[in-house]
């Protein structure tokens, strides 16, 4: 991770929390997985992930982190960089969000600290690739500053890749 920052792990705005994963976070993601339509992961499955996700955020210097409500205290999703479909050097953001958390500027507001956290790691670009069926992602990231820089096929779709200066 030559040239790189570590990216800050706990992350705080007006109405959220993003801090790093733990063991109890297994069963919340699993339902949120869940809302996917693919069956419920068992939540030893999702502990594993989770230990996976600790290990590669320990490696990269990156993170994908759970998103808390503020007041309320509860999980309603995460939202992060991950080295995905780009590189270490540009990551992609990433999030999800349940279904009842949809519509309330969550996903914008947990994303905006994310690119924030990002520009203090030295990093010049960050990478979004969302399914171009799905609108309010797509949104979401323009909101950020995200631009369009190509679409791509895969075997679920076209794929809308975006991308955001940190400079």
């Amino acid at each position: 991770m030559p040239g790189y920052a570590r990216m800050p792990v706990r992350l705080e705005t007006e109405r959220l929390i993003l801090r790093p994963w733990t063991e109890s976070d297994a069963g919340t993601l699993s339902a949120l997985h869940a809302e996917r339509g693919n069956g419920t992961p068992e939540v030893e499955d999702i502990r594993a992930l989770i230990a996976k996700q600790l290990a590669a955020t320990a490696k990269t210097g990156i993170a994908l982190l759970p998103v808390r409500r503020r007041d309320e205290g509860d999980f309603i999703g995460y939202c992060g960089l991950i080295i995905g479909r780009s590189t270490l050097d540009e990551p992609e953001i990433a999030y999800e969000l349940f279904q009842r958390a949809h519509g309330r500027g969550y996903a914008t507001e947990a994303a905006g600290a994310v690119v924030d956290a990002a520009k203090t790691t030295g990093r010049q670009r960050l990478w979004s690739t969302v399914g171009a069926w799905n609108t309010p992602s797509l949104r979401v990231l323009e909101k950020l500053g995200f631009e369009r820089d190509h679409v791509s096929t895969e075997d679920n779709g076209e794929v809308v890749w975006l991308t955001r200066s940190l400079l």
